[in-house]
């Protein structure tokens, strides 16, 4: 009987996975019979569900498919978004706009995906690392049951979608990792009982949940490791991140620095600064940590007072915000602002273009980035690039690639540590400011968008 059961389990998934595949191959031809594609021509589609948000994942987004356009032009590319309520022609209009990225609308198609809240955190209180994974799978077939491409690349981090792909597309699986959905890291947090945006203190207080948490994390991480050795090609964004997917995925990854637009902000004049504006770049995520950095400030221009220093110090917040979760978190921060008196001191620009982006940095002086373990730091780089005095924690991609404490910026631990040093910089000469300043913008060379495309078209290159 038992033997008899198992056999029908397996005849079932099997029937189901002959199915699925007759299915894919049905959407196939219909996809290229609506689109003139031959069954020779090759197309490469991304993964890139929040492909409007505007932040630096979606600069590498179009940087990589401008590259690819360039280099293989005959390939039918498409994008595989969740931005449904924005048209063709307004997503690439926001790449042009926000990234100085110009792209041929008549050279990308963009397949619709209705069900992007599978992979949203509010489905998922509880699990939430699982159940996102889950939903990216569900997220996968809708994408695959639209269009079935040759290559497939995702670009922002959703492995378990592979076997999908893989397996019922018969796709070649190529990843482009920013940030590890679970690293080591992660697991020392949890082990060590430290309290963080994503572990809460009544996990972090109780013995008993401690150990469940940390037993769910060594199980996820093993089913993660399996998702990501099913990529043919694997490129990692900075030292940091590609130490966690080695270990974790093991499995040799490439590391390809992600484009920053440093030409462009190296135009910016070091000259004429206001000395106590301070920038910070980064979408309104709760891992940005931008609630320390209005403490710190807080504690920064109170110090200043203290000294009779009668000068006005400003912080500007710019970033973009995705979602209706992001809003509620702007609107946190605006709160908190009011309740440590600083409002008429911090202004925060939001989704605003290029060219406003530009100009606030240009009138700044130091540049503020927060985040703990950040995986690479794009609006770190933007910021050196821009000659901005740039304090980032002392972790993760800042550490490892990009911050050569008090040489080309600085590197603190903890929010009077952010303070202290943004008192410290305060109180520089205009000689020092400006030693640093040079040497900040000499170091982002090797973040230039040439860079990346060179690298990227290298490691992608046996897919094609």
């Amino acid at each position: 009987m038992f033997v008899f059961i198992i056999s029908v389990i397996i005849l079932s998934v099997v029937i189901i996975g002959l199915s699925l595949k007759i299915y894919v191959k049905l959407v196939d031809c219909r996809y290229r019979s609506r689109n003139g594609l031959t069954n020779d021509e090759t197309i490469v589609a991304f993964f890139h569900p929040f492909c409007n948000s505007g932040g630096g994942g979606e600069r590498v987004l179009w940087v990589a498919l401008r590259a690819l356009r360039d280099k293989y032009p005959d390939c039918h590319y498409v994008v595989y978004t969740g931005d449904v309520e924005a048209k063709p022609e307004e997503i690439l209009a926001k790449a042009r706009n926000h990234f100085k990225i110009d792209l041929d609308d008549s050279s990308i198609r963009f397949v619709y995906l209705k069900r992007r809240y599978l992979i949203g955190c509010q489905l998922y209180p509880y699990f939430t690392l699982l159940g996102q994974s889950i939903g990216s799978v569900g997220l996968g077939l809708e994408a695959l049951f639209n269009c079935r491409p040759n290559i497939f690349i995702d670009s922002m981090g959703y492995s378990f979608t592979f076997p999908v792909f893989k397996y019922l597309g018969g796709s070649r699986v190529v990843a482009y990792v920013h940030y590890p959905t679970i690293s080591t890291d992660m697991l020392e947090l949890v082990a060590q009982t430290r309290t963080s945006y994503n572990n809460r203190s009544f996990i972090s207080n109780s013995p008993v949940l401690t150990k469940a948490k940390l037993m769910y994390y060594k199980l996820f991480a093993y089913l993660y490791g399996l998702m990501g050795r099913m990529a043919e090609i694997v490129m990692v964004n900075s030292s940091w991140t590609k130490g966690h997917v080695e270990h974790i995925w093991q499995r040799e990854a490439r590391t390809v620095y992600p484009p920053c637009n440093t030409s462009d902000l190296k135009q910016l004049s070091l000259a004429n600064k206001n000395r106590l504006k301070i920038v910070s770049i980064g979408q309104i995520r709760p891992e940005k940590n931008h609630k320390l950095q209005l403490m710190a400030f807080k504690e920064f221009i109170d110090r200043l007072a203290a000294d009779d220093n009668k000068s006005v110090a400003k912080l500007v917040i710019i970033g973009s915000c995705r979602d209706s979760d992001d809003e509620q978190r702007l609107d946190e921060l605006k709160k908190l602002c009011h309740k440590l008196e600083i409002d008429d001191k911090v202004d925060f620009k939001i989704n605003i273009p290029y060219d406003e982006l530009k100009r606030q940095i240009e009138e700044s002086s130091i540049g503020l980035h927060t985040m703990i373990n950040e995986h690479f730091g794009i609006g770190v780089v933007e910021c050196l690039a821009s000659g901005l005095v740039t304090v980032t924690h002392d972790s993760g991609g800042p550490k490892l690639d990009l911050i050569r404490n008090e040489t080309n910026g600085f590197l603190a631990t903890d929010l009077h540590n952010f303070a202290e040093i943004l008192y410290k910089i305060a109180n520089l000469s205009d000689r020092q400011l400006m030693d640093i300043r040079v040497t900040a913008r000499n170091s982002s060379d090797r973040f230039s968008e040439q860079q990346f495309e060179t690298l990227f078209l290298q490691s992608i290159e046996s897919v094609f």
